[in-house]
């Protein structure tokens, strides 16, 4: 079964908003993608957060800060889009709708919503882990325990991260589709 875009979630919110109700589902199925989204982002999550676990347990410096960008880049890209909100997806709307996701992304302070996820931005999302990243690249250097202790940290900063970014994206779409329901 094909889930329905959150576009195509907008557009039969729409509908609804302009009377034609004869073949808009509830508003419980807009939940529904919602979460069916949030769902399959948090799978993608995990699988990338595995990755930068594995790349914490090379003994190479700096190898696993390279890993954690890269997947963060591209966990980031892969959120926006199963939400509909990379910038590509964005510019294809009418800019009424283009307004409103901008408005929504505002309204939930994002900085990676609806832009192009670039290794500056990643690294300013890791810097705040700034603490967290030190004690990760400190407990390396203890045999095994320090190891275990560091891929631990890692699995857990990408899964925070990511959790966090997927948050973010659900509240946009909710907050699309009120201010969809509005207008």
């Amino acid at each position: 079964m094909r889930m329905a875009t959150q576009w195509e979630i907008v557009d039969e919110m729409q509908a609804r908003h302009d009377g034609d109700t004869a073949s808009s589902p509830p508003l419980s199925d807009s939940d529904a993608a919602i979460a069916q989204a949030a769902l399959r982002c948090r799978r993608l999550i995990k699988q990338r957060a595995l990755v930068s676990s594995a790349a914490s347990l090379v003994p190479l410096p700096g190898f696993d800060t390279f890993v954690d960008v890269s997947v963060l880049m591209k966990l980031f890209a892969d959120i926006n889009a199963e939400f509909g909100l990379t910038p590509e997806q964005i510019e294809r709307l009418s800019p009424h709708r283009r307004a409103l996701v901008y408005q929504a992304v505002m309204a939930v302070g994002s900085t990676l919503i609806g832009r192009v996820v670039t290794r500056e931005l990643v690294l300013a999302v890791l810097r705040r882990l700034g603490a967290r990243a030190a004690v990760k690249h400190a407990a390396r250097y203890v045999p095994f325990a320090g190891q275990a202790a560091s891929a631990a940290l890692s699995f857990g900063a990408v899964k925070w991260i990511g959790e966090q970014h997927v948050r973010e994206c659900m509240q946009v779409a909710r907050t699309l589709l009120r201010l969809t329901a509005s207008t």
